[in-house]
C-alpha cells in the first residue's frame, strides 16, 4: 500500500474569533426582541460540543451596545468561565460602540480607566496579537491617529517569533453595502504604508456584522460575522436591512505557509451522516494517510504590553 502525508500538518496555533456581541447592561434586547447575551451563549455552547480548544478568544470590538459599564460586568460573566473551561486567554479589541473607559475599567482590569486608545500587544505561544483601537470616540466611522502607527511601525520593527495577526474593529476593505461608506476605517492608505512587508501575516476585524474577506497591502483580511444580528446581503441593490439571524463566528488556524478563516454559522441543522474522530482515523490509517504534528514549537508568553499614549484617535 503506497502512503503520504498530508500535503499540511496540524496548525501552530488556532483562535477563536468573535465579533460584535452588542450586549446591553442587565440583558435587554436589541431591537426589542435581539438577546444577545443568549446569542453569546449559545455560541459557546455550540463550539464547545465540538471539543475544540483555542489558545486565544479573540472578540473584534462593539462588545458593548452602548458602553455600558453594567454590559462589560455581563460579558465577562459568560466569557470568563467559558475560556477558563477552554484553557484560552481572551483578547478584547475596542469597536466603535465602546466606551474606552468603561472598556479598560470593565475588561481590562484597569483600575485609573481613561480615555487613551486600546492599543495592545499579546504574545499567544510565539504568535503575536497586536490591538489596534481604530475607534474616534462619539463617532461610527473609523480612524487611526498617526501616534499609534508610529508605534504600531516600532512595533513591527522587530518579527515575532511565529509572525504576528492584527486585530481591529474597522476592517480595511470594502463593502457591498453602500451605506457601509459613512462608517468606514479613513485614509485606509496610511496604515497600509506601515504594514505592508511587515510579518503580519493576517487581518482580522468585525463591524459589517457579515462575513467577509480581502486583501489589504498584500495581507489576507477576514472579516467575522456578528453573534448579535447580521446584515442581509440579499437586499435590494443599495439599501441594508438588518436581520435577526445568520449569526456566525470564525475559526482561525496558522500553519506554517498560510493561515485559514472558516466561518461557522450559529444553530443546529439536519444531519446527514455522522464519522466521529475514531472512524476517521480508521479510515486515513487505511488508506495510509497520516497527518505531521504542527511545525513550530511554542514559545513562552511574554506579558501584555499596552501602548503608553494620551492622545486621542481621529
Amino acid at each position: 500500500m503506497n502512503t503520504r502525508t498530508a500535503e499540511y500538518p496540524r496548525p501552530d496555533h488556532f483562535l477563536l474569533h468573535i465579533s460584535d456581541t452588542h450586549l446591553l447592561a442587565g440583558g435587554g434586547k436589541l431591537y426589542d426582541r435581539v438577546a444577545a447575551d443568549q446569542h453569546l451563549r449559545q455560541l459557546f455552547d455550540e463550539f464547545e460540543a465540538s471539543g475544540g480548544r483555542p489558545e486565544a478568544i479573540v472578540f473584534t470590538g462593539d462588545l458593548a451596545d452602548k458602553g455600558e459599564s453594567d454590559a462589560y460586568a455581563h460579558i465577562r460573566a459568560i466569557v470568563d468561565p467559558a475560556a477558563e473551561r477552554l484553557g484560552a486567554q481572551v483578547i478584547w479589541v475596542m469597536g466603535n460602540h465602546d466606551d474606552r473607559d468603561a472598556f479598560r475599567r470593565g475588561l481590562l482590569g484597569d483600575t485609573f480607566g481613561g480615555y487613551r486608545p486600546v492599543d495592545r500587544v499579546d504574545d499567544v505561544n510565539g504568535l503575536r496579537v497586536i490591538t489596534l483601537d481604530t475607534t474616534v470616540p462619539g463617532h461610527h466611522h473609523g480612524a487611526i491617529a498617526g501616534e499609534q502607527l508610529d508605534w504600531l511601525a516600532e512595533e513591527l520593527a522587530i518579527p515575532a517569533p511565529h509572525g504576528s495577526i492584527l486585530a481591529l474593529h474597522h476592517p480595511p476593505v470594502p463593502s457591498v453595502l453602500d451605506l457601509a461608506a459613512a462608517v468606514e476605517l479613513r485614509d485606509q492608505s496610511s496604515l497600509a504604508e506601515v504594514v505592508e512587508g511587515t510579518d503580519i501575516r493576517s487581518i482580522i476585524a468585525g463591524h459589517l456584522h457579515y462575513s467577509s474577506t480581502a486583501t489589504f497591502a498584500g495581507i489576507p483580511v477576514s472579516v467575522a460575522s456578528a453573534s448579535c444580528y447580521t446584515q442581509d446581503l440579499n437586499v435590494p441593490v443599495g439599501g441594508t436591512r438588518g436581520r435577526d439571524g445568520a449569526r456566525a463566528f470564525n475559526l482561525v488556524h496558522v500553519y506554517p505557509s498560510t493561515v485559514l478563516h472558516s466561518v461557522v454559522p450559529l444553530g443546529a441543522f439536519p444531519s446527514l451522516d455522522w464519522i466521529d474522530a475514531d472512524e476517521t482515523r480508521r479510515r486515513l490509517t487505511a488508506d495510509g494517510i497520516s497527518i505531521a504534528d504542527a511545525a513550530t514549537p511554542t514559545v513562552a508568553p511574554e506579558p501584555p504590553m499596552t501602548m503608553p499614549i494620551t492622545v486621542l484617535a481621529g
